[in-house]
């Protein structure tokens, strides 16, 4: 066989398994042949969901970024995604859960049980989302004031965070419906609900910002409502799929009759995987705080703006991470243990070398990216710096996603749980309160706190994955 000739056969399955992961194949079995093809085929339709989802922050930031009293409205929008950020972990332990036990059913054969457990997961998540909206429509204002927004930031942008979290039912719905499918295997229309979603948020997002004919301009408020509807859509895209698609899912109403034993055991689960990511969450929010008090709004902006565009690059590293639970799941439900290690290496593997070029990008490029999404030379400086700074911890935080997946794709939410109780709580938060109020640091202390911490963090996940104990959880 020539050269030209091998060449062409390689080119030819590159581009038979991206057109396989980004259309979707139902018939692939993850518990048996190649590892590497299974991580592909899962990873890129993962990546390209939360790149998707991280583009609904970075899209309201670039609109709101350039409107007047801009520092006001970024802070605003930071600040909000902050608060929301208890939603999604909420959402994620949720999707955790659906995801783990689903991926165990479909392991073990019985798409039956997959599907009664995926419903009986949204009837938990609608029922506790019902209360957070409330409370959030209610208390908004009272809500960026205690974040340490000033009373005037407050005032200019409450209603923001009142759509916002009156309408989060759909980002919990996006998240858990999302982990149904990737627990199954069908990444793809996971990442195809998101790009809608995103499409229609990039579509709206300057017609309600900034007017476009009859529409009239709703500014900071035209924001919330354009990305509370693209996700809307986002989500009955998803529920259509539920019912009609042709996936190893087969829902029928009677699922969502609540059987409380199954209620259960998701709760078992889910709840440590809440408290995983409320813990880890509320560190942020402190964080936020912190540097709001120290920093007052311009270093508040500065923080978000780098915050925001950090995730950016982050959440298509936690996409591909995202391929380990299922993997995991998938192969202890078919008893191969050996196959779900193999398939954490291989995706840690590929997670380290995507976040050691996105810090070479970010620590050479950081200043420019900044410009493109706000104007204010002060707000700029202060994302620089902290952009950089955030930047120097990603490799281990790509280890550090693939592990924690690892974990909750098991069922073992308790180990990342307590992971993140010491990492955020006992070193995190006390370090750049330190760093920030007694070494007079400010922000700065804040920014050099968190790539210290992840790594910590990091480092204790490697210790109790090569402990073992999550081969042997039954969920």
């Amino acid at each position: 066989m020539t050269e030209t000739t091998i060449q062409k056969s390689l080119f030819s399955k590159i581009f038979t398994t991206l057109k396989q992961a980004i259309k979707g194949d139902e018939s692939f079995d993850y518990t048996v042949g190649s590892i590497k093809k299974a991580v592909i085929l899962l990873a890129i339709p993962m990546v390209l969901e939360m790149m998707m989802e991280s583009v609904f922050a970075l899209v309201d930031l670039y609109f709101v970024g350039h409107l007047e009293h801009s520092s006001f409205a970024i802070q605003t929008v930071g600040l909000t995604e902050s608060v929301l950020a208890i939603i999604y972990s909420v959402a994620i332990g949720m999707s955790m859960a659906a995801t783990a036990v689903v991926a165990r059913r479909i392991g073990e054969k019985d798409p039956v049980a997959a599907a009664k457990a995926g419903m009986q997961a949204i009837i938990i998540a609608f029922v506790i989302n019902c209360i957070i909206s409330i409370f959030g429509v209610i208390y908004a204002k009272e809500i960026l004031m205690l974040m340490g927004a000033s009373e005037e930031a407050a005032e200019h942008g409450y209603i923001f965070t009142q759509i916002m979290i009156g309408g989060s039912l759909c980002i919990m719905l996006l998240f858990l419906i999302n982990g149904i499918f990737r627990g199954a295997g069908n990444a793809a229309i996971a990442m195809k609900s998101l790009w809608l979603a995103n499409i229609l948020n990039i579509v709206l997002c300057p017609i309600l910002i900034n007017g476009f004919g009859p529409i009239p301009a709703f500014g900071l408020t035209g924001a919330a409502i354009a990305t509370t509807l693209g996700r809307s859509i986002g989500v009955l895209y998803q529920v259509f799929h539920l019912f009609f698609g042709n996936g190893a899912l087969k829902i029928k109403l009677s699922y969502f009759i609540p059987d409380f034993h199954q209620i259960k055991a998701l709760v078992k689960i889910a709840a440590p995987g809440v408290l995983q990511f409320v813990i880890a969450s509320c560190s942020w929010i402190f964080l936020a705080q912190l540097v709001a008090t120290t920093g007052g709004d311009h270093g508040s902006a500065g923080y978000q703006t780098a915050l925001r565009i950090m995730m950016f690059f982050i959440l298509p590293a936690w996409g591909l991470s995202n391929a380990a639970a299922t993997l995991v799941g998938q192969n202890l439900g078919a008893k191969q243990i050996d196959r779900a290690e193999k398939s954490v290496y291989t995706t840690a593997k590929y997670n380290v070398i995507f976040m050691a070029t996105i810090m070479v990008i970010v620590l050479c490029f950081g200043k420019y990216i900044i410009s493109f999404f706000t104007n204010d030379e002060l707000v700029k400086t202060i994302a620089v710096e902290a952009l950089q700074i955030m930047s120097i911890g990603f490799i281990f935080y790509g280890i550090g996603m693939v592990l924690i997946n690892t974990f909750n794709g098991a069922g073992d939410t308790w180990t990342p749980t307590g992971i993140n109780f010491f990492g955020f709580w006992l070193f995190q938060i006390p370090l750049a309160y330190v760093l920030a109020k007694h070494f007079n640091m400010g922000p700065t202390g804040v920014f050099i706190a968190i790539p210290v911490a992840e790594t910590a963090i990091t480092l204790a996940s490697i210790f109790f994955y090569k402990r073992g104990k999550w081969k042997r959880i039954q969920v």
